[in-house]
């Protein structure tokens, strides 16, 4: 297995690889067409094996503080893509991709990702196991059909929401649970290295 940089024409192999590797998590339906672009400076890296994509790990970083990072007084960066394909998972992969990525950041001067994922157990474990500490947690709520409106009323007549995405940032969690079907912890954590 190769780690590398991310080259414009590894798109469609990138998008192949998050979008199936996030089918069997939380994340299932947050499907992109294309490869995100950074406003800021950024890593992105690929694992790939016999010319096939099975990891990625994209991490936009600050050289101002303040620009990326959501809590922080020095600088850091922010990791929006972490992925490997699942019958690549287990062989360290996204801990080589994370490793890789660390040492980029630290000839950067910079100590600090925050990174941010859903409530499913085993995400939230390899996170843990890397060192990386929990810091702060919302929902992500999502609503289809009369869920709805509870959340909104629509101002166009006959114009009927079907579905809607949500974030809860209070503190009765449990009694928004009780409320939506689907209802996701997304959960904030931060690793200084």
């Amino acid at each position: 297995m190769q780690i590398r940089e991310y080259r414009d024409t590894d798109n469609l192999q990138w998008v192949r690889c998050r979008v199936l590797s996030f089918l069997d998590s939380a994340y299932f339906d947050n499907v992109l067409k294309e490869k995100e672009h950074y406003s800021n400076d950024s890593i992105e890296l690929v694992a790939v094996k016999d010319d096939i994509i099975v990891g990625l790990i994209d991490i936009e970083y600050e050289t101002v503080k303040g620009t990326v990072c959501y809590y922080s007084n020095e600088l850091g960066g922010v990791m929006w893509h972490l992925a490997v394909l699942p019958e690549y998972r287990g062989r360290g992969i996204a801990t080589s991709l994370l490793n890789e990525a660390i040492k980029f950041l630290k000839d950067k001067h910079i100590n600090k990702i925050e990174a941010w994922t859903r409530d499913d157990k085993w995400v939230n474990d390899w996170y843990k196991n890397r060192g990386f500490n929990f810091r702060k947690q919302y929902l992500h709520i999502y609503s289809e059909g009369n869920e709805c409106s509870k959340i909104i009323d629509s101002k166009i007549n006959n114009l009927f929401i079907c579905n809607c995405f949500a974030h809860y940032l209070g503190d009765d969690r449990e009694e928004i649970k009780k409320k939506f079907k689907r209802v996701h912890e997304c959960n904030l954590y931060e690793l200084i290295f």
